[in-house]
Order: structure tokens, then sequence, then C-alpha cells
């Protein structure tokens, strides 16, 4: 067995940093990295009792109904195309009851590479995140007048 003297460490380590600066790899540029805050966030929804299956665009900070939810993004995030795709969002969720109540059922990060993750299931729907984005075709909400 042998083993590196402190010396012979601190020369090892030396030359892969070394290595790694001459081969541009001794850190991650934050701007590439950054993530980028997109204001819609694109889910997809399954109506169990049917089968169809419906995506749909959501503004951020505002509410769409799905069947019997109301699915507001708050945040909503990815990467460039030059990094790996980690599309997440924060999402609330909320059921409209029998009785006409509204209740959460869910608060939480949706991640798109795991829809299984943190999905909204529900005994007739289930709603996960499908990718975020800069535009949509639907029209983006009147902005609300001051009072």
């Amino acid at each position: 067995m042998s083993f590196f003297t402190r010396a012979g460490l601190l020369r090892a380590l030396a030359f892969s940093s070394l290595a790694l600066a001459s081969a541009g790899l001794t850190g991650v540029d934050a701007a590439s990295a950054a993530r980028i805050n997109n204001p819609v966030a694109v889910f997809a929804g399954i109506d169990k009792i049917t089968g169809r299956i419906t995506s749909f665009d959501v503004y951020i900070n505002e509410t769409v109904q799905f069947g019997a939810l109301q699915v507001t993004p708050k945040v909503c995030y990815s990467r460039d195309d030059t990094e790996a795709q980690k599309v997440d969002a924060f999402v609330e969720v909320d059921e409209i009851t029998l009785d006409r109540k509204i209740r959460r059922i869910f608060s939480g990060w949706m991640f798109a590479e795991s829809p299984g993750l943190n999905a909204v299931e529900h005994p007739i729907y289930d709603v996960w995140l499908k990718e975020c984005k800069q535009n949509s075709d639907v029209p983006a909400p009147a902005p609300e007048a001051a009072n």
C-alpha cells in the first residue's frame, strides 16, 4: 500500500489544478449556469374519467382551472440552451369541492424531468409540469388597474 507524503499530495493537487486550468475547466461560468425565470409554465393534465390529456399554458401568478382544480404557478425556472435543462416550478393547486369550497391540495415544487415525483394526484385529475417558456400563444392577462 502506498501513501502520498504531504508534499507529494500538494504537488498532485497543484498539477491537477494546473491541468484543469489549462483545459479551461476550473469553474463554471456563473452567467451560463444561472436559472432563467420564465413568465409561462406549461402543464399537462389528465381527466381519468375520459382519459383525455390536456396541455395548458399558465402565466406566473395567474390561475387556470382544469376540471375541479385551480392551478397557480408562482415561479418557473429553466436553464439556457447550452446547459442541461432542469425545469422546475413552485405551484399551488386548489380543489373546488362539491359544496363550492376551495381547498388547497398541493403547494410545492414540481420538476419536469421527474413528473411523478411531485405531480398532483387527485381521484379524478392529475396535473404535472412539462416545461417553462418565455412566451405563449395564450394572450397574457390584462394588468390589474390600481385603485
